[in-house]
């Protein structure tokens, strides 16, 4: 297995990854091209804060996550903080407890470190939080959500 971080080229593998993760249904190859095209536009209006990363088995991806690097508001002596978050990680379900989930949120979290990130967070599925505990991923009494009304 292979992590690299995405670029342009790999935006049908993401795209495909993300639809799988998140739909039931098989695409026709029109539905599926619109979505891959409203990514690959979603992307490029963000690539300056959504970095994607892409697991590989013999080429065939695997896998992804995505790391949002959000500005905060700056501080006295501290003009560029940001904040960063994991989103999107998916490991195709043949491919779990392989590592691939491990070294995908291994990757974001080092990306958004190297950028000075003072915190990286993750909205994780209940079947993830040991993963991500495990990761180093710990709860905090400051951080704080609200969730809105449906």
């Amino acid at each position: 297995m292979h992590i690299e971080r995405a670029g342009p080229a790999d935006v049908r593998d993401l795209a495909r990854l993300k639809w799988i993760d998140r739909t039931t249904d098989k695409a026709d190859t029109a539905e599926f091209d619109s979505f891959a095209e409203a990514l690959a536009s979603w992307w490029e209006a963000h690539r300056d804060t959504h970095f994607a990363f892409v697991a590989r088995t013999e080429g065939a991806p695997v896998g992804a996550a995505w790391v949002a690097l959000l500005p905060r508001v700056p501080s006295p002596g501290a003009s560029n903080r940001l904040s960063a978050d994991i989103q999107s990680v998916f490991v195709m379900p043949e491919h779990r407890g392989g590592g691939a989930g491990t070294a995908l949120v291994d990757a974001a979290t080092a990306h958004a470190l190297s950028a000075d990130a003072s915190r990286v967070t993750v909205h994780s599925s209940e079947r993830a939080v040991p993963v991500y505990q495990r990761l180093g991923f710990a709860g905090s009494p400051k951080l704080l959500q609200r969730i809105a009304d449906a």
